[in-house]
């Protein structure tokens, strides 16, 4: 990679370093696991960057390579064991700052939910919060356009039925 693609590359990484820190923060439930596939995404980035087609949105192309990591990260050693502490749980810490104040219960729960999920469910979840159409969650993860939509019908009525079964 040559020392204009370099800087290119350092640039749209700043620009976008929340996609990274909200899989990351998805994916893993403590500090270690979190810096290990951090510097896994950004390492394939790096090695993929090169094949970066800019006819597409780099957001949708770095959403792809992150979930994609993730997701073999984890099924290349199912033995992995989380060592997550009782404090942090199952939550989902997505860094977007600016509303952390107003983050409400409902959406605090909304994340609990989603945190329970499955990798690729989490994965479409997290594509579908970022208003990513059903075509571009389809591409990214390698499915149907059809099978994204049953999936996300099926999360939003089980969702649906986990706030109702709370507030009875």
């Amino acid at each position: 990679m040559n020392t204009r693609n370099k800087a290119f590359f350092a640039q749209l990484m700043e620009q976008h370093k929340g996609i990274v820190y909200k899989i990351v923060n998805s994916y893993c439930q403590n500090q270690d696991d979190r810096q290990d596939l951090a510097q896994e995404i950004l390492t394939t980035m790096w090695l993929v960057f090169d094949k970066y087609d800019n006819a597409y949105k780099f957001s949708t192309w770095m959403y792809r390579i992150a979930l994609n990591v993730a997701i073999s990260y984890y099924r290349k050693d199912s033995k992995r064991q989380d060592k997550a502490n009782a404090n942090e749980g199952y939550m989902v810490h997505i860094p977007d700052l600016s509303q952390e104040g107003e983050r409400s219960e409902e959406v605090r729960q909304l994340y609990d939910f989603i945190a329970q999920l499955d990798k690729l469910n989490k994965a479409i979840m997290l594509l579908y919060l970022e208003s990513e159409s059903y075509d571009s969650i389809a591409s990214s993860l390698g499915l149907s356009k059809t099978n994204v939509a049953t999936r996300i019908g099926r999360i939003k009525e089980a969702l649906k039925n986990q706030f109702e079964t709370q507030e009875s």
